[in-house]
């Protein structure tokens, strides 16, 4: 089934759907599925009920060896690497096909690992994972060598080598899209890839990689090992014969793989880590109704488990009251959370219950430290069975206050109140993140200035989190030091080499 055939299920099509669903458990190495070594497994638990979905392998670190070995094989062998682009690219091109032909198990997959929305996986992750995958294939013959100007009797030039064996850790919170924006290009350029999914979401990666091999990829060139973080994302992140590591995740987590890569091989790493987002609202604000909006989708979508989620909104005092009358009037109801089997249903549990709690956490956080809470702040009625929260907005916050400075992944709003371009800019960046910002003015020159001056990798300037697969992603400061999607997100998973050669 096509992605446009499933857009069009009703709620009792992915009951059907997600109870014959029968996912894959084991390891996916050397291009086929394996239990893990040790035997061990963890549960994976469905969010919107509480029942175990599943008992996955647990791989360890005698695993991610044997897939690091399969890894460095295929590698070496040259079936991936050494084959022609033009074969490459052929072989993504269909493994983004066989996603679309198999996106009915996919989505629902999705639904049932992490909660979200089915109607967010069929419209928006499971197209993009697709888009990924073509684009990078797109990109596979366009990267290019060069031959520089040097003196008569010398030929210089340069060229992009792959890496060799790429190690790449997802989060749980766009398991397949995150994960194809790490293997997409890393196969691009010609490596090999173990990829190590969220534990709270693996089921769909490992269909992935399945896929791959039906797709013509060669068996090793990409395995999937599940586990803990804390065994296997950390064996990999050890791994002597892993040349790059690649995470997405908490920034405490990041830290951890920084260590990691200077106690083993000082490997190259890619961090993509947290955020603390803001939007600034001008006093100038071209269109209220279109900001409000992009200020409670871009907190509230998703649940808010989004690394670049606008959690801050900087609202210039002279437009404070009215964007905030607007945003409850148009916002409290926006988001009802729901089962997320049905696709009218906009917003789904949080991940775990665990998170769920710390969610409330910082909710009551908010309270006692003196912020008002205009809606929300608990959990909705019907649904307790689920790790869910409901859309919450504080306003009076300062920005010292615990939920205006820790990363709170969820769908929590905090409205700031700025006087000015100026304290709007101190205030934004006064956080030890800076992923992503957006930005709202009429002024041409007050959003250039923004652009300029804030301290934050991806900025959006009267609009939110908009772009397309050209759109380098990626932060600064604590978020990280990686780009995803674009052209030069491939090439971060290739070696440039210099050829010095003297005639005669």
């Amino acid at each position: 089934m096509s992605i446009s055939t499933v857009k069009e299920y009703d709620l009792a099509k992915w009951h059907s759907v997600a109870s014959a669903v029968q996912p894959e458990v084991r390891l996916f190495i050397d291009g086929e599925y394996v239990d893990a070594i040790e035997g061990g497994r963890f549960e994976t638990v469905n969010p919107a009920t509480g029942e175990v979905t599943s008992a996955v392998a647990a791989g360890t670190a005698a695993d991610v060896d044997r897939a690091v070995a399969s890894a460095q094989r295929a590698y070496r062998s040259g079936t991936w690497a050494r084959m022609s682009p033009r074969e490459r690219m052929e072989v993504l091109y269909r493994l983004a096909d066989l996603i679309d032909a198999r996106s009915e198990e996919l989505c629902v997959l999705e639904t049932l690992d992490m909660g979200k929305p089915i109607a967010d996986v069929t419209t928006v992750d499971l197209p993009a994972v697709i888009e990924t995958f073509q684009y990078f294939a797109e990109c596979i013959d366009k990267v290019e060598s060069a031959v520089t100007a040097t003196e008569y009797d010398v030929l210089h030039y340069t060229l992009r080598q792959p890496l060799g064996v790429v190690g790449a850790i997802s989060p749980w919170n766009y398991p397949l899209l995150m994960a194809a924006w790490k293997v997409a290009p890393a196969l691009a350029a010609g490596n090999s890839v173990i990829l190590k999914p969220a534990e709270q979401s693996p089921l769909s990666c490992l269909r992935l990689a399945e896929l791959f091999v039906d797709a013509g990829g060669p068996p090793g060139v990409f395995n999937v090992v599940n586990g803990m973080g804390e065994t296997a994302g950390k064996a990999l992140a050890l791994h002597d014969d892993v040349a790059k590591i690649t995470f997405t995740g908490s920034t405490e987590v990041g830290k951890l793989i920084l260590t990691y890569a200077g106690q083993s091989n000082m490997k190259h790493v890619g961090l993509e880590c947290g955020g603390k987002t803001p939007q600034i609202f001008m006093e100038d604000v071209p269109d209220m109704d279109g900001a409000v909006a992009a200020a409670f989708h871009g907190i509230f979508s998703n649940m808010g488990e989004v690394c670049n989620a606008g959690s801050r909104l900087l609202v210039d005092r002279s437009i404070h009251d009215a964007f905030v009358e607007q945003f409850i009037a148009d916002g409290r109801d926006a988001y009802v959370p729901g089962n997320p089997l049905d696709p009218e249903t906009n917003m789904g549990p949080l991940v775990t219950v665990e998170a769920q709690q710390r969610v409330l956490r910082y909710i009551e956080a908010g309270k006692q430290e003196g912020a008002h809470l205009e809606f929300g702040g608990g959990t909705p009625e019907g649904l307790e069975a689920g790790a869910y929260v409901n859309p919450t907005l504080f306003t009076g916050v300062e920005n010292v206050m615990k939920i205006a400075r820790e990363e709170i992944f969820g769908p929590v709003a905090s409205v700031i109140p700025v006087n000015g371009v100026e304290e709007a800019i101190a205030v934004a960046n006064d956080t030890v993140y800076g992923l992503a910002a957006g930005v709202w003015t009429s002024n041409l020159d007050t959003a250039h200035r923004l652009v300029r001056e804030i301290e934050a990798g991806v900025i959006w300037v009267n609009c939110f989190d908009e772009g397309d697969m050209t759109q380098p992603f990626g932060g600064m400061k604590q978020s990280g030091n990686a780009k995803d999607k674009c052209f030069d997100s491939l090439l971060s998973y290739t070696e440039l080499k210099s050829a010095w050669i003297r005639h005669g």
